[in-house]
């Protein structure tokens, strides 16, 4: 008997099989500065296990990577994270965060494919890392929500400080975020969905 015969195949688990009454999928993206906490957000919020491509950082990336603020970060994501969430019964996300660092940016070009919209995560101790990240979206024409996540030691300003200082249009929306929490995730993502809807409603008479 040929042992190929005998071998099991492996698929998808159940837990990470499309609910049946999913109708519509939907592709986000979770962009930032490095280290803002992308990867955390991701896997926070899937309801399946996230894949993610972290990588031990090395010597190669001294003096290309900008480690400022932070120094005792030891893993960086060099291609995608992936997860999945179900919205309502029918609306399901399929969410992609990005690399932080520079030298990976070359990786939008596909992830951006099919995406709806995006968050931008942004870290107040270091908001000079989200300026280029947000001008990239904005030269796509990519709508976005931008996401103040909470770290101990990060101050904290009104929301109209931060637009002013992010040189954000009166029509973005910026909302506070814990990325380590699965619902504080979920409310980000629920605002970009909101977001988008108002921007595809048709103006009224």
């Amino acid at each position: 008997m040929d042992s190929s015969d005998s071998e099991t195949v492996l698929g998808p688990s159940r837990a990470d099989l499309l609910p049946d009454s999913a109708a519509m999928a939907v592709k986000v993206v979770i962009v930032g500065g490095f280290g803002v906490g992308k990867t955390t957000l991701v896997g926070s919020v899937s309801e399946i296990r996230p894949l993610t491509t972290e990588e031990t950082m090395t010597q190669a990336g001294a003096g290309v990577d900008d480690l400022a603020g932070v120094e005792r970060k030891t893993s960086t994501t060099v291609a995608m994270d992936f997860g999945r969430i179900s919205i309502s019964d029918e609306l399901v996300l399929y969410v992609f965060g990005t690399p932080g660092q520079e030298r990976f940016w070359f990786l939008w070009n596909g992830l951006f494919e099919g995406a709806l919209g995006a968050v931008v995560l942004v870290d107040t101790r270091r908001l000079e890392v989200s300026f280029e990240v947000i001008g990239r979206l904005e030269d796509r024409g990519v709508p976005f929500v931008v996401a103040v996540n909470s770290f101990p030691e990060s101050p904290a300003y009104p929301i109209e400080e931060l637009r002013t200082a992010l040189d954000l249009p009166p029509q973005v929306p910026i909302v506070a975020c814990d990325a380590r929490a699965r619902e504080s995730g979920r409310d980000v993502l629920m605002a970009l969905m909101r977001y988008l809807y108002d921007l595809s409603a048709p103006p009224a008479p």
